[in-house]
């Protein structure tokens, strides 16, 4: 068991809910989802099985392609229709010409801060927690990138989007923060997450269809996490070399930097490791090691 489901999460599901049901279909090995979708949201969760929990922060650094209502005129505590909603007394009507200005003010690398009811740690403790417990605290906005904001329908209040965008990225605080700079408020009415990396919602299973019997050929190449890692295409005996713990000389011509992992392959195209590069000698020392597949 090595390898990455596609799964299509349903609304009303946790995250960890379809971990669990993963877990056990495939114990004793382990599972890890990247990426967490909140429980009314749809769409593409990325399953990590086996050894290939270890790729997981690769997985949650790919791109992600999201769908999303959202709906003008109210405001709420959780920044989506699932918290408590409050209409805005007498907005005024959100023009598209209005619309598209405020949009472009969303697009490449912005500020953002997380919503109150989120997974982020504020004193070691989720901010969800918290906010559950009727404490409002006070969130560090971060640095995320929007590579793609793009209109799909507008009718006011109602306005679909897709977005493209970075890691680590809300779209429920891309909705709060739109409709302040409109001055009519806005809310996250639906979600569904259209693609991570190549993973796409198409190929997507239903997690109904996961069975012991379906699992296997529904389980995609771990090296799906490592398409944007610079690569090495390994001869048998570099791959043993590599296996057994040892480090390996490159050629002159390498022109990698330190800073990134490097993701080792056989001649078959299986993922042998994750390696540190080592410039003064242009030497690769394996950090993570996998196990081959027959």
């Amino acid at each position: 068991m090595f390898g990455l489901l596609n799964i299509n999460k349903m609304a009303g599901l946790t995250s960890r809910q379809v971990v669990n049901r993963v877990q056990r279909l495939v114990r004793p090995a382990k599972v890890g989802h990247a990426g967490t979708l909140d429980p009314m949201a749809t769409g593409v969760l990325i399953v990590c099985v086996g050894p290939a929990t270890k790729l997981i922060s690769l997985v949650q650094q790919q791109s992600k392609v999201y769908r999303s209502e959202f709906v003008f005129g109210q405001t709420s505590n959780t920044d989506d229709s699932t918290g408590y909603v409050l209409d805005v007394l007498d907005p005024e009507p959100v023009t598209r010409q209005q619309l598209d200005e405020s949009l472009h003010r969303f697009r490449g690398e912005i500020s953002q801060t997380p919503p109150q009811f989120s997974a982020v740690k504020v004193n070691g403790q989720r901010a969800y927690k918290l906010a559950r417990q009727g404490q409002s605290v006070e969130i560090r906005a971060k640095t995320v990138r929007i590579d793609r904001l793009e209109t799909i329908h507008f009718e006011y209040p109602r306005l679909q989007l897709e977005i493209e965008c970075g890691s680590g990225t809300y779209i429920r605080s891309i909705a709060r923060d739109l409709g302040r700079l409109l001055g009519c408020g806005a809310v996250m009415s639906q979600l569904e997450r259209t693609r991570i990396g190549d993973c796409a919602i198409d190929d997507a299973l239903n997690l109904d269809d996961l069975t012991p019997e379906t699992l296997s050929n529904a389980l995609l190449p771990p090296t799906l996490a490592t398409r944007e890692l610079p690569c090495l295409n390994a001869s048998q005996s570099q791959c043993e070399r590599l296996r057994n713990g040892q480090w390996l000389s490159l050629d002159p011509q390498t022109d990698w930097t330190e800073d990134r992992p490097i993701a080792v392959l056989s001649p078959d195209g299986q993922l042998v490791c994750l390696a540190s590069y080592r410039e003064r000698d242009r030497s690769l020392a394996p950090k993570q090691v996998f196990p081959a597949v027959s």
